[in-house]
């Protein structure tokens, strides 16, 4: 009962966030539809002006970014379904293997145009209603063009205008789950280093690599919030801190993927019984804490200073594991929270060449492990692990 009650607690919890999150996107579709309505049937003169809300709310339901897009393919669609509609029904008449006939020629022929997924579903949608309402409704076919094109505009007026979301806000909240996501798995990783377990590496590693959610997420979100600052002029100020997020996509991604080898080869590590530096966890908990503070500062519109200095003292920690000894994987390990630290000071708005003179920098020249104390002219210091 007891974990009865705190599931139901987390799931309650999870809806009403899921809620939240969903209020903006739920006002903007009610308007849009009341407005096209609105704009179909009073400023129109259409009586049943159906259509125009239902394109409102298809056009806002897509990701955040395609909306403009989305519009677009909303209308050639339509065009090529009324197109397709009228021409068969000219010639064949009405009927049910005419209706199926009409379907499967207007989406090969959007197919065969290059047409997105959106374009081939108003294709075939609109090919249905005219071959099935025809008959009953005179001059359907412009009507539905015009709700289309009134829909889509209403849509993209309440995006822009009317109803704009903040873009940092978005953003924010699209940014969190990627990156909580990435800090965790640092930080199991990390745990599991200075425990030597191997088996909650692993399960770092498994959650680590099913991302697609949480980095599709960001993107799209990138992607809208780079719309509305475009199409908003309530939203035109917040182009330069938008561009920062907008750098910091790719570079988070790559971030991701270079964790992945990290973690991986800690788990390879453990199981060759490798040496495993006090240096080495330290410097990977050290990354975890650098996208967490990103995060933070990001979400306050700071620049992100604490972030870059905890990526470099992850840098040095894995320097002084390097001094102390590591085999084989060590040595990955170590060159990759290098190249994990450099993708965090790109995404904090570094160039990528003086992320790289940082990471060099921060490593320092060390002695070859193992080797004696004090200067010996004649050696020289190994090649650190290279970045990227």
């Amino acid at each position: 009962m007891t974990q009865l009650r705190h599931r139901g607690k987390a799931t309650l919890h999870d809806r009403l966030h899921r809620v939240r999150l969903s209020l903006g996107l739920a006002g903007q579709a009610g308007l849009a539809a009341g407005l096209s309505w609105v704009a179909a049937h009073d400023l129109l003169g259409n009586p049943e002006p159906v259509f125009a809300p239902i394109s409102a709310v298809g056009t806002l339901a897509v990701s955040v970014g395609q909306r403009f897009r989305r519009t677009v393919e909303l209308i050639v669609g339509v065009a090529v379904g009324v197109a397709v509609g009228d021409l068969l029904i000219y010639f064949l008449g009405t009927g049910p293997w005419q209706l199926g006939l009409v379907v499967t020629a207007a989406i090969v022929l959007t197919v065969f145009a290059g047409g997105s997924v959106a374009i081939v579903i108003q294709a075939a949608a609109t090919a249905v209603l005219v071959v099935t309402l025809s008959p009953s409704v005179e001059h359907l076919e412009i009507p539905r063009f015009v709700d289309a094109i009134v829909g889509g505009g209403v849509a993209l007026l309440v995006t822009a205008i009317l109803l704009p979301l903040n873009p940092l806000r978005v953003l924010n909240r699209a940014a969190r789950p990627a990156l909580d996501l990435l800090a965790e798995q640092l930080d199991t990783a990390a745990d599991g280093l200075r425990e030597g377990d191997g088996e909650k590496i692993q399960r770092a590693l498994d959650r680590l690599r099913d991302n697609k959610d949480e980095l599709a997420t960001f993107t799209e979100a990138i992607e809208g919030a780079k719309e509305t600052a475009v199409l908003s002029p309530a939203r035109w100020h917040r182009r330069s801190e938008l561009t920062h997020y907008a750098a910091a996509a790719d570079p988070i991604e790559r971030a991701m993927r270079n964790s992945g080898t990290l973690i991986r080869r800690s788990v390879t590590l453990i199981e060759d019984a490798e040496p495993i530096p006090g240096a080495m966890p330290t410097a990977v908990g050290h990354l975890a804490e650098a996208v967490r503070l990103m995060k933070q500062e990001f979400a306050q519109g700071k620049e992100p200073e604490q972030a870059r200095e905890r990526a470099m003292r992850a840098v040095s920690e894995a320097g002084r594991a390097y001094a102390e000894g590591v085999g084989f994987s060590g040595s990955v390990v170590v060159a990759q929270v290098r190249t994990t630290a450099s993708d965090l000071m790109v995404a904090s708005g570094i160039g990528q060449e003086e992320a790289n003179r940082l990471v060099r920098q921060h490593f320092g020249e060390l002695e070859r492990p193992g080797s004696p104390a004090g200067p010996e002219p004649a050696a020289k210091a190994p090649t650190a692990p290279p970045v990227g």
